[in-house]
């Protein structure tokens, strides 16, 4: 437990990031502040470009597709440090 654990509003599991494919630059914030350890990082799968809009893929591919993965979702205890620390805004919270 951490410091931090003092700000997270919600049990585990009641909420869940999700990650804006669109904005995510990858530049790992949410990874370094997350008490929990929601993130990972990783390749976004080509099968899952093709929804992304022009400018995300653009984004996608200057950065070589390495994009935040909430791949330990059900820890999220809805702190909001991922929320304030993505420089891109690409995280938001919602109800699991």
């Amino acid at each position: 437990m951490r410091d931090d654990d003092a700000q997270c509003s919600a049990e585990a599991g009641v909420f869940k990031p999700k990650i804006d494919r669109n904005r995510c630059e990858g530049k790992e914030a949410c990874v370094a502040i997350c008490p929990y350890q929601v993130f990972a990082m990783g390749t976004v799968a080509r099968e899952d470009r093709s929804g992304l809009t022009l400018a995300g893929k653009v984004k996608g591919f200057v950065h070589r597709w390495h994009q935040a993965f909430a791949t330990n979702a059900q820890a999220c205890q809805a702190c909001a440090l991922c929320v304030t620390a993505c420089p891109e805004k690409a995280i938001t919270l919602e109800r699991a």
